[in-house]
Protein backbone atom coordinates (compact mmCIF):
# COMPACT_ATOMS: atom_id res chain seq x y z
CA UNK A 1 0.00 0.00 0.00
CA UNK A 2 1.12 3.49 -0.82
CA UNK A 3 1.94 5.24 2.32
CA UNK A 4 -0.24 8.81 2.50
CA UNK A 5 0.91 12.08 2.01
CA UNK A 6 1.50 14.07 4.92
CA UNK A 7 -0.66 16.73 3.24
CA UNK A 8 -3.39 13.73 3.17
CA UNK A 9 -2.73 12.76 6.70
CA UNK A 10 -2.99 16.43 8.00
CA UNK A 11 -6.44 16.98 6.42
CA UNK A 12 -7.80 13.21 7.45
CA UNK A 13 -6.69 14.74 10.98
CA UNK A 14 -8.08 18.61 10.72
CA UNK A 15 -11.81 18.44 10.90
CA UNK A 16 -13.85 20.67 12.81
CA UNK A 17 -14.16 19.74 17.12
CA UNK A 18 -10.80 17.02 16.70
CA UNK A 19 -7.67 17.72 18.06
CA UNK A 20 -4.55 17.08 16.44
CA UNK A 21 -2.21 15.07 18.66
CA UNK A 22 1.96 13.64 17.73
CA UNK A 23 0.41 10.43 19.38
CA UNK A 24 -2.74 10.06 16.90
CA UNK A 25 -0.73 11.58 14.12
CA UNK A 26 1.87 8.99 13.72
CA UNK A 27 -1.02 5.84 14.59
CA UNK A 28 -3.07 7.10 11.58
CA UNK A 29 0.34 7.09 9.84
CA UNK A 30 1.56 3.51 11.16
CA UNK A 31 -1.64 1.94 9.61
CA UNK A 32 -1.86 3.91 6.81
CA UNK A 33 1.48 2.93 6.30
CA UNK A 34 1.14 -1.19 6.00
CA UNK A 35 -1.36 -3.29 4.13
CA UNK A 36 -0.62 -6.04 6.68
CA UNK A 37 -3.71 -5.32 8.79
CA UNK A 38 -2.13 -4.72 11.69
CA UNK A 39 -2.98 -5.25 15.59
CA UNK A 40 -2.64 -3.01 18.03
CA UNK A 41 0.07 -4.39 19.72
CA UNK A 42 1.86 -4.22 16.12
CA UNK A 43 1.12 -0.34 15.68
CA UNK A 44 2.73 0.24 19.43
CA UNK A 45 5.46 -1.26 19.02
CA UNK A 46 6.59 0.75 16.00
CA UNK A 47 4.86 3.81 17.22
CA UNK A 48 7.23 3.57 20.54
CA UNK A 49 9.94 3.49 18.28
CA UNK A 50 9.50 7.27 17.91
CA UNK A 51 7.64 7.95 20.78
CA UNK A 52 9.11 6.03 23.50
CA UNK A 53 6.78 7.19 26.79
CA UNK A 54 3.13 6.03 24.65
CA UNK A 55 1.29 3.66 26.39
CA UNK A 56 -0.71 0.74 24.94
CA UNK A 57 -3.60 2.13 26.19
CA UNK A 58 -3.55 5.75 24.66
CA UNK A 59 -2.62 3.39 21.06
CA UNK A 60 -5.97 1.54 21.89
CA UNK A 61 -7.68 4.79 22.69
CA UNK A 62 -6.66 6.44 19.42
CA UNK A 63 -7.13 3.09 17.00
CA UNK A 64 -11.00 3.67 18.52
CA UNK A 65 -10.95 6.95 17.76
CA UNK A 66 -9.79 6.69 14.06
CA UNK A 67 -12.01 3.86 13.12
CA UNK A 68 -14.97 5.92 14.41
CA UNK A 69 -14.01 8.88 12.72
CA UNK A 70 -13.95 6.56 9.68
CA UNK A 71 -9.89 7.25 9.25
CA UNK A 72 -8.96 3.44 9.30
CA UNK A 73 -10.84 0.92 9.35
CA UNK A 74 -11.26 -1.74 12.65
CA UNK A 75 -11.29 -5.62 11.95
CA UNK A 76 -12.05 -8.56 13.61
CA UNK A 77 -9.89 -11.65 13.58
CA UNK A 78 -9.21 -14.44 15.43
CA UNK A 79 -11.31 -12.46 18.31
CA UNK A 80 -9.22 -9.41 18.22
CA UNK A 81 -8.72 -6.49 16.45
CA UNK A 82 -6.86 -5.74 13.44
CA UNK A 83 -6.59 -2.76 11.60
CA UNK A 84 -6.60 -1.35 8.00
CA UNK A 85 -5.62 1.83 6.78
CA UNK A 86 -7.23 1.22 3.28
CA UNK A 87 -10.95 3.07 3.76
CA UNK A 88 -11.73 2.42 0.48
CA UNK A 89 -14.73 -0.01 -0.17
CA UNK A 90 -13.35 -3.86 -0.77
CA UNK A 91 -13.86 -7.11 1.18
CA UNK A 92 -11.21 -9.47 2.63
CA UNK A 93 -10.19 -12.61 2.84
CA UNK A 94 -8.77 -14.32 6.41
CA UNK A 95 -6.30 -17.49 6.65
CA UNK A 96 -7.59 -19.54 8.79
CA UNK A 97 -4.08 -21.08 9.52
CA UNK A 98 -1.61 -18.09 9.76
CA UNK A 99 -4.20 -15.36 10.50
CA UNK A 100 -3.11 -13.33 7.46
CA UNK A 101 -5.61 -10.98 6.11
CA UNK A 102 -5.47 -10.38 2.63
CA UNK A 103 -6.87 -7.17 0.69
CA UNK A 104 -8.83 -8.65 -2.34
CA UNK A 105 -8.85 -7.04 -5.38
CA UNK A 106 -11.83 -8.73 -6.81
CA UNK A 107 -14.46 -7.10 -6.09
CA UNK A 108 -18.13 -9.12 -4.83
CA UNK A 109 -21.08 -8.58 -7.27
CA UNK A 110 -21.76 -4.63 -6.03
CA UNK A 111 -25.72 -5.12 -7.00
CA UNK A 112 -25.75 -8.11 -4.33
CA UNK A 113 -26.89 -5.05 -1.76
CA UNK A 114 -29.12 -3.85 -4.14
CA UNK A 115 -30.68 -6.95 -5.08
CA UNK A 116 -31.18 -8.19 -1.03
CA UNK A 117 -33.11 -5.09 -0.51
CA UNK A 118 -35.16 -5.63 -3.54
CA UNK A 119 -35.81 -9.24 -1.74
CA UNK A 120 -36.23 -7.84 1.96
CA UNK A 121 -37.88 -4.82 1.76
CA UNK A 122 -34.56 -4.01 3.71
CA UNK A 123 -32.34 -0.02 2.66
CA UNK A 124 -28.75 -1.98 2.72
CA UNK A 125 -25.94 1.36 2.93
CA UNK A 126 -23.35 -1.01 2.50
CA UNK A 127 -21.93 -4.52 3.41
CA UNK A 128 -18.98 -6.41 4.25
CA UNK A 129 -18.47 -9.34 2.99
CA UNK A 130 -15.39 -11.47 4.54
CA UNK A 131 -14.02 -14.75 3.14
CA UNK A 132 -11.81 -17.67 4.99
CA UNK A 133 -9.84 -20.30 3.99
CA UNK A 134 -6.41 -21.22 3.65
CA UNK A 135 -3.98 -18.71 1.55
CA UNK A 136 -2.03 -19.62 -0.65
CA UNK A 137 1.61 -20.12 1.34
CA UNK A 138 -0.79 -22.43 4.11
CA UNK A 139 -2.03 -24.56 0.65
CA UNK A 140 1.51 -25.08 -0.23
CA UNK A 141 2.85 -25.69 3.02
CA UNK A 142 0.03 -28.38 3.57
CA UNK A 143 0.73 -29.76 0.31
CA UNK A 144 4.69 -29.95 1.50
CA UNK A 145 3.30 -31.31 4.70
CA UNK A 146 1.31 -34.02 3.22
CA UNK A 147 4.22 -35.00 0.54
CA UNK A 148 2.51 -33.74 -2.03
CA UNK A 149 2.45 -31.05 -4.64
CA UNK A 150 0.52 -27.75 -5.20
CA UNK A 151 -0.07 -25.71 -8.29
CA UNK A 152 2.22 -22.82 -8.66
CA UNK A 153 -1.18 -20.82 -8.64
CA UNK A 154 -1.73 -21.50 -5.20
CA UNK A 155 1.83 -19.89 -4.08
CA UNK A 156 2.25 -16.14 -2.96
CA UNK A 157 3.51 -13.56 -5.65
CA UNK A 158 6.15 -12.18 -4.19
Amino acid sequence: MKAPSDFQLQADLRRPGRRVTNQRWLILEVVRGTDSHPTAEWVYQKVRRRLPRISLGTVYRNLKLLAEEGLIQELESRGFGRYDGNTARHDHFTCQRCGRIFDLEVRVDPSLGRRIGARTGFTITHHRIEFYGLCASCVLAAGHAKGGETSKRARHRP
